[in-house]
């Protein structure tokens, strides 16, 4: 079954002032979507309200398709089902090593697998000899090298990236890239937010564009800008 996220009747306030509204979204695996807005539109609190960290409104976002969760969690929390990657990546304490096994504690892959993708891993974001180096000494570009690093060997079904290339030397850049087409070929799907569009916007084959106070979704049709739009207008 494709795991997805299924946004219904949803809307953001902040006070009484209405963020953004959209009566009906799906961001599912084999998706590639581009995030637009202007400056404060709210794509990053999207990405965070897909993510669970922050709950809507109003209306609701659900989870299917995923595997079963213990039974000491919550079965319909979204929280944890999409991976969010934030443009200044939160890194634990300690060193690369440790950053990147973080999350593998909860896989239930046998050792040798999981060994193996860490080393995947290391090597396609050139951190090979920085696995004992503490996280906060790393430069700007291995940071987010790391970060996607953690995400990659996660191998999520949802991803979602808000602005992965901004600030990023040229050759972090082409690292990064290298994941993330692996990811998409492996079926994850994924959300990217940037405000210019690069090689990493041309993957999409969707978009999502916050535009006074709605969601629009759309295709991206590949020989022009002009695209088939679907508007959600807000309901009443």
């Amino acid at each position: 079954m494709t795991a997805k996220l299924l946004i219904n009747n949803m809307r953001m306030n902040f006070g009484d002032r209405l963020l953004f509204a959209a009566p009906q979204l799906e961001f599912a695996q084999g998706d590639v979507i581009y995030l637009q807005g202007e400056n404060g539109a709210g794509k990053t609190t999207l990405m965070k309200l897909l993510a669970g960290l922050v709950a809507p409104s109003s209306g609701s976002i659900t989870a299917t398709g995923f595997p079963a969760r213990p039974w000491w969690r919550n079965q319909r929390s979204v929280l944890g089902r999409a991976i969010y990657l934030h443009q200044y990546p939160y890194l634990f304490d300690g060193n690369v090593k440790r950053n990147l096994t973080h999350g593998l504690k909860f896989i239930d892959d046998d050792k040798k697998t999981i060994d193996l993708r860490v080393e995947q891993a290391l090597e396609m974001a050139h951190l090979q000899h920085l696995i004992n180096r503490t996280a906060s000494h790393l430069s700007g570009g291995e940071r987010q090298r790391l970060a996607i690093a953690r995400a990659w060997v996660l191998q999520p079904k949802l991803l979602m990236l808000d602005e992965p290339t901004s600030n990023m030397d040229k050759y972090s850049q082409s690292l990064i890239m290298q994941m993330i087409h692996q990811l998409r070929e492996l079926g994850t799907g994924l959300l990217i937010s940037s405000h210019q569009t690069c090689e990493l916007t041309d993957l999409c084959h969707n978009q999502w564009i916050i535009q006074q106070q709605l969601i629009q979704a759309s295709a991206i049709v590949a020989t022009s800008v002009t695209t088939e739009d679907t508007q959600y207008e807000l309901a009443n």
